[in-house]
C-alpha cells in the first residue's frame, strides 16, 4: 500500500493511494467521502516528525570513500523536523556553503511508539519506507568537527514521495542517485552494516521513537555535489521516486522554503 499525506477541506490526513486520480483516507471520519479526488487535494510533506534520526558510515564502501573506519555500532545523529520538504520541493544551496552533497536513504517511517523493541519485534513498530535524501553541506561538515550544522539546513531533508508499507526484502533493495538524467550512486541495502530492524531496537535502546519519528538508515558510496539549476532523484526499488529541484541562494537572502 501507498500512502501519502494530504489536505482537503482545511483537515490533513493519511490517505492510500487506490488510483492516479483518487485517494483513500486512512481512519476516516464523519462525513469524508470513501474516496477523493487527487483534483481536489493539497499534498503535504510526507512526515511531521517529533525528530528524524540517522545513522551515519552504515554501510562499507561509503566509510571507506570517506577514508573512515568501519563502525563497531550504529553511529546516530539527528536531523531537525524543519529541515523536511516533499517530492517536488526544492533543496536550497545556503550562500555560505561550498561544497552541498546528496546522499540516498532508505527511510524508515515510525507506526507505533518503540521503547526497548528487540529486533524481531521492530518491524510491528514501522508504518512504512520511503525514499529520502541526507543533502550535507560537506565543507560545513569538515570544517565543524560534528554533523549538526551541516545536516540541518532547511531543505537538507526532502522525503518521498509516498510511504510503501510492503516493499518486500528489505535486505535487497537497490537504491540510486540521479542529478541532471546521469546516475551517480548506486548501492544495496544488503551491504548495511547494520539492517533496519537492528536500527529500530538500538536507538529504541537510546530514546523512544514516536509515531511519525523517521530513521534514515545511511548511504552507499558514490556521494557528491550539487548545484543550482540540478534536479536530483533518489530512487529505491519497490520504495518510490523522491525528485528535487535543486536553487541556489543569495548571500545575505532569507532561504525561500515551501
Amino acid at each position: 500500500m501507498r500512502i501519502i499525506r494530504v489536505r482537503h477541506k482545511d483537515q490533513a490526513f493519511y490517505a492510500a493511494i487506490v488510483s492516479p486520480e483518487s485517494v483513500r483516507p486512512l481512519n476516516r471520519e464523519d462525513g469524508q467521502p470513501d474516496e477523493i479526488p487527487l483534483a481536489e487535494l493539497e499534498l503535504l510533506p510526507l512526515v511531521r516528525p517529533s525528530k528524524i534520526v540517522c545513522v551515519g558510515l552504515n554501510y562499507m564502501d561509503h566509510a571507506r570513500e570517506l577514508g573512515l573506519a568501519v563502525p563497531e555500532e550504529p553511529i546516530l545523529f539527528l536531523k531537525p523536523p524543519s529541515s523536511v520538504i516533499g517530492a517536488g520541493d526544492a533543496i536550497v544551496l545556503p550562500a555560505n556553503c561550498e561544497q552541498v552533497d546528496y546522499e540516498a536513504e532508505l527511510a524508515l517511517v515510525m507506526g507505533r511508539t518503540a521503547r526497548f523493541v528487540s529486533e524481531e519485534a521492530a518491524a510491528g513498530h514501522i508504518f512504512g519506507y520511503t525514499c529520502a535524501n541526507d543533502v550535507t553541506a560537506r565543507d560545513l561538515q569538515r570544517k565543524d568537527g560534528q554533523w549538526t550544522r551541516a545536516k540541518g539546513f532547511d531543505t537538507f531533508c526532502p522525503v518521498g514521495p509516498w510511504i510503501e508499507t510492503d516493499p518486500g526484502d528489505l535486505h535487497d533493495l537497490t537504491l540510486s542517485t540521479m542529478v541532471g538524467g546521469q546516475v551517480r550512486q548506486k548501492g544495496n541495502t544488503a551491504s548495511m552494516i547494520f539492517p533496519p530492524h537492528l536500527l529500530v531496537s538500538y536507538i529504541s535502546n537510546i530514546m523512544t521513537l514516536l509515531p511519525g519519528d523517521v530513521i534514515l538508515t545511511g548511504t552507499p558510496a558514490g556521494i557528491g555535489p550539487l548545484k543550482a539549476g540540478d534536479e536530483v532523484s533518489v530512487e529505491i526499488d519497490r520504495v518510490g521516486f523522491l525528485l528535487n529541484p535543486v536553487i541556489g541562494q543569495a548571500l545575505g537572502e532569507p532561504m525561500a522554503v515551501q
